[in-house]
């Protein structure tokens, strides 16, 4: 498990270069800061390509979604302008409050560090963080077109089946979130990955912070 995450995440490295954001405001597109920096948006792509490999049978789950939660699927020439509106409708909510939103190809990831999201060592959200989420609610309701992969990670802190636990019951804990405000449950994939997919240097408790986070990843439903 963990081989097969180091290859991905070597990929994703080398591919982080092609991760870029789009300022709704100032029209520029550009290499996100975050990208830049410690690499935090990295791990869209490798999210993906993990739940992908996890998860074979994503169409027959897209074929469910459309079926059972009334959600309509994306034209294939549409894609791209529904997720560009959902970004900035996204960057105009979360601007100013620490998360980080990346756009990699039709996907778009929130980076939601550790700092602002749970506490050391709790699964609780902290209280500062429930207006942050609210954000992403109205935007998740607006644009119900998605799958929602959310993913809980933390630093290297402790035993590597204690992490497990902990990011598992994270990512739970958004999820259950969003659900309680009406958001369909099969929307969703909730997944843990520990301490498995590090963006910054556990050897700092700036890095370690940084690695403490949930990624909430948007993507679109088609109906191929």
């Amino acid at each position: 498990m963990k081989k097969k995450i180091t290859s991905l995440s070597l990929a994703c490295a080398l591919a982080i270069s092609g991760c870029t954001t789009y300022d709704p405001y100032t029209g520029e597109e550009k290499t996100s800061n975050t990208a830049k920096g410690a690499g935090i948006g990295a791990g869209v792509a490798l999210v993906v390509s993990y739940i992908a490999n996890k998860d074979k049978d994503a169409a027959e789950r897209n074929k469910r979604l459309l079926r059972d939660a009334g959600i309509g699927a994306i034209a294939g020439g549409g894609v791209g302008y529904y997720m560009d509106t959902q970004e900035a409708k996204l960057r105009k909510q979360l601007r100013d409050t620490g998360v980080s939103v990346v756009r990699d190809g039709d996907n778009i990831n929130l980076v939601m560090p550790g700092n602002i999201t749970f506490a050391t060592d709790s699964a609780d959200l902290n209280a500062g963080f429930f207006e942050v989420l609210g954000s992403v609610t109205k935007v998740l309701k607006e644009f119900d077109q998605t799958v929602v992969e959310v993913a809980g990670h933390t630093d290297s802190t402790g035993t590597d089946a204690y992490n497990q636990q902990l990011s598992e019951r994270r990512a739970r804990t958004v999820t259950d979130y969003f659900v309680a405000r009406n958001i369909s449950a099969q929307r969703f994939i909730t997944v843990g990955l520990g301490e498995s997919m590090p963006v910054a240097d556990n050897g700092t408790p700036e890095g370690r912070q940084l690695n403490r986070r949930v990624e909430i990843t948007m993507v679109p439903i088609t109906a191929g």
